[in-house]
């Protein structure tokens, strides 16, 4: 259980505080630098500005090649929220958007906005905020967003992170540590611009309301223990906290425990002991962007080392190339063998691979050494397991071990061994009388392990993506197959709990198909119909035709044949009448005409026998051709009957093969 906060503050008002274990005293050398002000940079030839400058992800950009950009101008979004944008240094006109060399110890190339700068140094129109009490407190994030600030002690975190912390703030803790060796650029920005890091505290306290401040500045830099306590002498709880000189004592757990006690957990944060931390030069950031109003485009870096003129401290634009830089403090190429510029401390630092390498938000230091200054690398030697390192350790971790486990590649072992609470301070390397390079080690065994752990996680990812389209398959497979079954069943329970009623729906539907084809047909007869006039012939011919389509047209035929039957019967009988009737006719002829029987010579009258009576005559003849013209009439009419017989039973068969078609279909639309 740390302690609480009543004791912490009683033993900070005597000024007792706690410590933490290891740690060194390297020699400072800080003398070198902070002798004189901060200076302004001239413009650069080209500024080449990383799209990512943070812990996080970049933005996407919102600029082009050929585009005319303002001082200040955004050049990416921040709509991730561990995005944070970067700013144009300078009017001009972008020139080139590549990959460029990286502030990194790989110098690993990085996407990069070239800008060629046009000289007149225009900026965008700034918002200031003229009295930030009035703002709330999501407002005032999300600018601190927008301004593209981030740690400037080192770390980079996004700062609008940070300050978003839901946990209650007990001690808001301001960093002047800076206790590396040869680093001043937050000792000259404490001495010439306290006023501001207080209007920066004054904002962070306005978001995050804690109970106590504490500024905390090593005893090394009175100069910047005065300015900072006559700045912060107006507010009752804020405290400027003279911390004794010991490296690493700026490192943020650390810190927190020389002045609370409280130790920061493993994998944990300060916000878990009710802690929050930000550093000076983030806090000079803060105020800048809130009531002046401009982005982070500039901070202060230390040029300093043996190899360099004039070591000082400069305004640096982010972007601007690591040679103007030296240029600017006359380079000593003499004093090296080999050109080497270390960006950062001699304990934390590295070497950067190019002078192309561009200042970036996290570079506060440029260190040129002379050979004698700083050890190369090529100098290792054997370890002679001294037990120096883990004396020095300030987290208390055996780097002996993890150095063995990390050379040798056995990353699970060195893990074992809390490779990644190690803070990389450096003290171990200092200390090592074999001038092992540990924390390049460890470096490299954090950076595979990290690349396994992103490939086991590709890996495992693509893993879950098959595994979910396996059983997305299978699941729509049975889903498919329920339904099938479901339907099967839903059709069985129909038939059988309303099976008649289904073979009805059949019948009925065959019927009304049957229907169909009789009314179809019976409209074809209807079209087809002709007078009875019309001889036998043709009536036979069309029964014949008709005889196809249906067994109505069948029966309505054999109507038909009868009814011809009958009316040849009747046309027979009228005949006769009529033969009767001319007979009778004749006979009165006959009788009124027997005077006049003088004949003309070619007269074609038979001769009739004399013994033959001249009435009797035309009666025989009359009766001849009444029998002819019956016999003819009955002989077509036997002939059209046996053609409607023939017809009829030609269509009967024809109506049988028509029956088995339709029951075979039936029967196989019921086994469907």
């Amino acid at each position: 259980m740390f302690a609480d906060y009543d004791q912490i503050m009683e033993r900070l008002s005597v000024n007792q505080l706690w410590d933490f274990p290891g740690g060194v005293h390297p020699e400072q050398k800080k003398s070198l630098s902070n002798q004189h002000n901060i200076e302004a940079m001239p413009l650069a030839s080209a500024y080449y500005v990383p799209v990512k400058q943070h812990i996080g992800v970049h933005g996407e950009l919102l600029v082009e090649v050929g585009d005319h950009v303002l001082k200040g101008q955004a050049l990416t979004n921040n709509e991730q929220s561990m995005a944070v944008p970067v700013h144009a240094p300078s009017s001009g006109t972008v020139t080139n958007i590549a990959e460029h060399v990286s502030a990194h110890p790989s110098g690993i190339p990085e996407l990069t906005v070239t800008i060629e700068p046009d000289g007149q140094d225009q900026w965008i129109s700034l918002k200031p905020v003229p009295d930030f009490t009035k703002v709330a407190s999501v407002d005032l994030i999300n600018m601190i967003c927008e301004a593209g600030i981030s740690g400037l002690g080192g770390a980079g975190f996004p700062t609008h992170i940070k300050t978003t912390s839901v946990q209650p703030t007990e001690f808001l803790i301001i960093n002047g540590i800076e206790c590396e060796p040869y680093i001043s650029s937050d000792d000259r920005l404490m001495r010439e611009h306290a006023w501001q890091i207080r209007q920066g505290i004054d904002i962070l306290v306005h978001i995050l309301q804690p109970k106590q401040v504490l500024v905390a500045v090593e005893d090394n830099k009175p100069e910047a223990l005065e300015t900072m306590a006559i700045a912060c002498q107006q507010k009752d709880n804020y405290q400027v906290v003279s911390v004794p000189t010991k490296y690493p004592a700026g490192g943020e757990k650390q810190l927190i425990q020389v002045l609370t006690s409280r130790e920061v957990p493993a994998n944990g944060l300060p916000s878990d002991v009710a802690c929050i931390m930000y550093n000076v030069g983030t806090c000079y950031a803060i105020a800048d962007a809130i009531v002046e109003g401009k982005p982070l485009i500039k901070r202060v870096v230390t040029i300093t080392g043996e190899a360099v003129q004039t070591p000082k401290n400069v305004w640096a634009r982010l972007g601007t190339p690591v040679e103007e830089l030296l240029e600017s403090a006359g380079y000593l190429a003499n004093k090296q063998k080999e050109a080497r510029v270390v960006m950062g401390g001699p304990m934390m630092g590295f070497a950067i691979t190019s002078t192309k390498t561009p200042v970036v938000k996290i570079t506060n230091c440029l260190l040129v050494p002379s050979d004698e200054e700083l050890p190369h690398i090529d100098d290792e030697r054997a370890c002679i397991r001294c037990s120096a390192c883990a004396d020095a350790c300030p987290v208390s971790l055996l780097p002996q071990q993890m150095f063995w486990y990390s050379k040798a590649k056995e990353l699970d072992k060195a893990q074992e061994y809390h490779l990644f609470d190690c803070i990389e301070c450096g003290a171990c390397a200092y200390v090592c009388p074999s001038e092992i390079p540990l924390v390049h080690y460890y470096r490299q065994a954090k950076a595979d392990i990290r690349n396994q752990q992103e490939e086991k996680a590709k890996s495992e990812k693509a893993k879950i993506r098959f595994e979910a389209r396996k059983a997305r398959l299978q699941r729509e497979k049975e889903e498919r197959e329920e339904k099938h079954r479901l339907a099967a069943e839903a059709r069985k329970s129909s038939m059988t709990k309303d099976g008649g009623a289904a073979k009805d729906k059949i019948a009925a539907a065959l019927a009304r198909a049957k229907a169909k084809k009789e009314a179809l047909a019976k409209q074809a007869v209807a079209d087809t119909t002709t007078p009875s006039e019309k001889t036998t012939n043709e009536t036979s011919a069309r029964s014949t035709n008709q005889a196809t389509v249906s067994t109505e047209q069948t029966s309505k035929q054999t109507k038909q044949d009868k009814d011809s039957d009958k009316k040849a019967k009747v046309a027979a009988a009228i005949a006769k009448a009529k033969a009767k009737k001319t007979k009778q006719a004749a006979g009165v002829v006959d009788e009124t005409s027997a005077p006049s029987s003088k004949k003309k010579k070619n007269s074609p009258i038979t001769k009739i026998p004399e013994d033959t009576n001249e009435s009797e005559v035309p009666a025989a003849e009359s009766e001849k051709a009444k029998a002819a013209e019956l016999k003819k009439k009955r002989v077509a009419a036997a002939l059209a009957k046996a053609k409607a017989k023939k017809a009829r039973e030609a269509k009967a068969a024809k109506q049988k093969q028509t029956e088995a078609a339709e029951a075979n279909n039936n029967q196989g639309e019921e086994n469907n």
